[in-house]
């Protein structure tokens, strides 16, 4: 589904902007920033810039002794290293959700899992980005591969109990928002 299949959808409600035109305004690896002529349902015209970007999978992994492996991973947005779940972007050739996110599980931290399934799915920037998170929740995950890490990360693999990981995002300890949206919906719906 591009972005704008998810807004055609909804044309038809009375909130629903019209999008006369819709081109990049730039673009790099890993995303683009989009600018879209609009008319808002009161008929003004006016023009709407967003970032654009591919869905993601964010990964929730458990060792067989119920440890979370976890990763260390430069940030250069926020100039330190910062403590979370592996993450990583949709690709082409991934077939669907779950084979993102067995991929990127492996390819940022080595290990491999058993099984993977569907916890959320969230738009946690919907008013500035078409960024959607897909969260999966990872069993049996063994050290069985070889990192394969992109160009540009630098990234860390280790593991910690998940009462830890648990206890640091509710300290405040952990600022990578992923992760706290994956360990908050993990603790809500009860761990699985």
């Amino acid at each position: 589904m591009t972005d704008h299949d998810a807004r055609d959808g909804d044309a038809h409600d009375d909130l629903a902007w019209e999008t006369r035109e819709s081109r990049v305004a730039y673009t790099c690896p890993g995303f683009e920033i989009r600018h879209d002529e609009v008319t808002l349902p009161d008929g003004t015209e006016t023009d709407f810039d967003y970032l654009a970007e591919p869905p993601a999978v964010v990964v929730l992994p458990f060792t067989p002794d119920g440890d979370v492996v976890c990763i260390e991973e430069w940030r250069q947005a926020v100039g330190h290293v910062n403590f979370g779940l592996p993450v990583g972007t949709v690709e082409d050739d991934d077939v669907d959700l779950s084979t993102a996110a067995h991929r990127e599980l492996t390819e940022e931290t080595g290990y491999e899992a058993d099984a993977v399934e569907p916890l959320v799915t969230v738009e946690p920037a919907n008013g500035i980005a078409n960024s959607e998170f897909n969260v999966f929740v990872a069993h049996g995950c063994t050290p069985d591969a070889d990192q394969d890490l992109d160009a540009d990360e630098s990234i860390r693999p280790t593991t910690t109990r998940y009462e830890d990981l648990r206890d640091a995002v509710a300290s405040d300890e952990v600022r990578d928002g992923r992760t706290v949206l994956a360990v908050g919906q993990y603790e809500l719906v009860g761990g699985r």
